[in-house]
């Protein structure tokens, strides 16, 4: 007698559609081997966890590293070193000995506890802002109290530092680069878009605190010096203010970028940043005429000057379209080459350097 056949429970029946969408033809098996994906993504059994991306807690030291910028604080200490340099060669003396070490240090610490100020003041602005709302402080991981100790500690403690080992002369500048960076650019970001042009000066120093680390006065050489970096701000910091002027604008910022009307912002920007991009060419050449470098550096320096101005004249089309996706691309590439400029410039003016190297 034949059994009779019983129609499969529905359950059943997408249980088995199921398991045949898993065979795969030899063309879709190949597409699925090639198929590739980020490596901070996480898979997991749950495809609701598939695309989830992998963000490790930030650890105390980074948290650190980022309290004390240390990219901002290598390029100040860069710009430290190469005026120690030059003001070693000055005096005839190899630049290769323990007070660059200790000059640097001293510097390197004081940089650090501004940064650290910094953002003591501006944690309520950061977490304003999408690329700082992730800061230690303004994200409530180090507290107010641990960041203005170890601020200023770390400014307190460096300064005097410079000052024992090397001479009053630079212990008293880097401090009055803090007091200058923390107690006045800083405040003044919230009140006047002029607060750029008064940061530039504590912005500048640091090469002509390099100097006078080794030569314990102020020569014009270090002038020149303090000059170059001074004019290399602003194309510099235009095209910062450009980028981020959204966030800036959120966060109560004033700059030249965030005045409301676009257009008169952009128009604004672009003549500030073209002003000191020309200027930057005969700048750029003072050491020449000072004798501290020789005319290779007046060719290296001419050429990279003139690149500068170059990008910076291609920042001028974000007037034609203030508002466009390419105006922030413009400013993108101005940024990195005012980032790759400086140091290329620093060697030149060191590799040309007049004076003894090495003994």
């Amino acid at each position: 007698m034949q059994r009779p056949r019983y129609s499969q429970p529905p359950s059943r029946l997408r249980h088995r559609e199921k398991r045949s969408n898993f065979v795969r033809s030899p063309a879709s098996l190949k597409n699925l081997h090639h198929t590739r994906y980020p490596r901070d993504v996480a898979t997991s059994a749950t495809t609701d966890h598939i695309l989830a991306p992998v963000k490790a807690a930030p650890t105390l030291l980074s948290d650190y590293a980022t309290l004390f910028k240390l990219r901002v604080s290598t390029m100040v200490i860069i710009t430290a070193a190469a005026g120690f340099y030059l003001g070693s060669l000055q005096s005839g003396i190899s630049p290769f000995h323990a007070g660059l070490i200790q000059a640097l240090a001293g510097i390197a610490v004081v940089t650090c506890g501004s940064s650290a100020l910094n953002q003591a003041l501006e944690r309520r602005t950061d977490a304003h802002m999408r690329r700082t709302s992730n800061r230690p402080m303004a994200a409530g991981r180090i507290s107010l109290a641990h960041g203005l100790i170890l601020g200023f500690a770390a400014i307190f403690l460096g300064s005097l530092y410079l000052a024992y080992t090397t001479n009053l002369l630079t212990g008293t500048l880097t401090l009055l680069t803090a007091i200058g960076y923390v107690g006045i650019y800083t405040p003044l970001k919230r009140i006047t878009p002029i607060n750029t042009f008064i940061g530039a000066f504590p912005g500048a120093l640091p090469p002509l605190i390099g100097w006078t680390a080794v030569r314990g006065l102020i020569e014009w050489p270090a002038v020149a010096l303090f000059s170059i970096l001074f004019v290399w701000q602003f194309p510099h910091f235009m095209a910062i203010g450009w980028m981020y002027r959204d966030d800036y604008a959120a966060a109560g910022i004033r700059l030249t970028a965030t005045q409301t009307d676009a257009q008169d912002a952009a128009r604004s920007t672009v003549i500030q940043a073209l002003f000191y991009a020309v200027l930057m060419v005969p700048v750029s050449l003072w050491p020449v005429a000072l004798h501290t470098t020789g005319y290779l550096y007046a060719i290296a320096a001419t050429l990279l000057s003139l690149g500068y101005l170059w990008y910076t004249i291609r920042f001028a089309r974000i007037v034609s379209s203030p508002l466009a996706p390419a105006s922030r691309q413009y400013a993108h590439d101005l940024l990195k080459a005012s980032v790759i400029y400086l140091p290329l410039l620093l060697a030149a003016m060191m590799l040309d350097a007049k004076g003894r190297l090495l003994f």
